[in-house]
């Protein structure tokens, strides 16, 4: 009798250890953070600055159309018609050394620098080498969308969101959001640098993490989905399907039992 009590706690532990709760599942949740029923969320999101491989849809308008159609060889109708693939083979791709080839101009060194400040650099190229301030030129710099990777507990592929800032919910719920296996309490974010790579971690769990840094992706960045603990010893994802394995390894183990006392 000992020995089936001491063998009931075992299984009732395993049970409780093993359901996923809602304390695993649900995004943003309130930790102790939020004080008087509001936060104030002061994003850390800075202006992206533009890296190696990064690709750049840069458009050039005047009053006279014709004199900047050498800058537009790809109008921006036919850009939108092809997409993201298109942009590919459209767009300008920063090379290994930092520069783009530009119409006219040449080779641009961009890395580093931020879409605004290519703007205004390429704005005063084309008026120092090619325009007179009387032509009035506009110039519209923007990445080719903001293309990131998911693998692990999620949907594993590249995805590419055409919009200029992407929060890491946002790239999640695109991507089809994380599985119920999946640890959102450390999501690996792998982001890169000039240097180099770096694996950085977020709580998604927790609503402060609407102040991380790596709450709004980059290009290029890496969401890593790990899975729980509980997917690994092979436990359900709800209780049910808990009380269902812990109660086959109890018939596998008692069925053995017997067949060896036979012996």
């Amino acid at each position: 009798m000992k020995h089936n009590f001491w063998l009931y706690i075992i299984l009732f532990s395993l049970l409780l250890s093993s359901c996923i709760t809602n304390k695993d599942v649900v995004y943003l949740q309130d930790k102790g953070t939020i004080v008087n029923d509001s936060l104030e969320i002061r994003e850390l999101s800075k202006p992206y600055k533009v890296q190696v491989n990064d690709i750049l849809y840069i458009n050039v308008k005047a009053l006279d159309e014709e004199l900047v159609s050498i800058f537009n060889p790809i109008s921006q109708g036919a850009n939108q018609n092809q997409g993201g693939d298109g942009l590919y083979f459209s767009g300008f791709t920063v090379d290994m050394h930092g520069d783009i080839k530009f119409p006219i101009l040449g080779k641009l060194q961009v890395l580093g620098y931020t879409t605004q400040e290519i703007e205004n650099k390429v704005k005063e190229a084309l008026l120092k080498q090619y325009f007179k301030d009387t032509a009035q030129i506009f110039v519209t710099v923007k990445m080719a969308g903001l293309r990131y990777t998911t693998v692990g507990e999620i949907s594993p592929g590249v995805h590419t969101l055409f919009q200029d800032r992407v929060n890491i919910i946002d790239a999640i719920a695109n991507a089809g959001d994380i599985k119920t296996t999946g640890d959102r309490k450390d999501v690996l974010v792998v982001r890169q640098y000039p240097d180099g790579q770096k694996i950085h971690h977020i709580d998604l769990t927790d609503i402060a993490a609407m102040q991380s840094p790596y709450y709004y992706i980059q290009p290029n960045d890496i969401i890593m989905v790990k899975p729980l603990r509980r997917k690994s010893l092979g436990a359900g994802e709800t209780g049910s399907q808990t009380i269902r394995t812990v109660a086959s390894i109890f018939s596998v183990l008692i069925s053995t039992y017997f067949l060896v006392k036979n012996l």
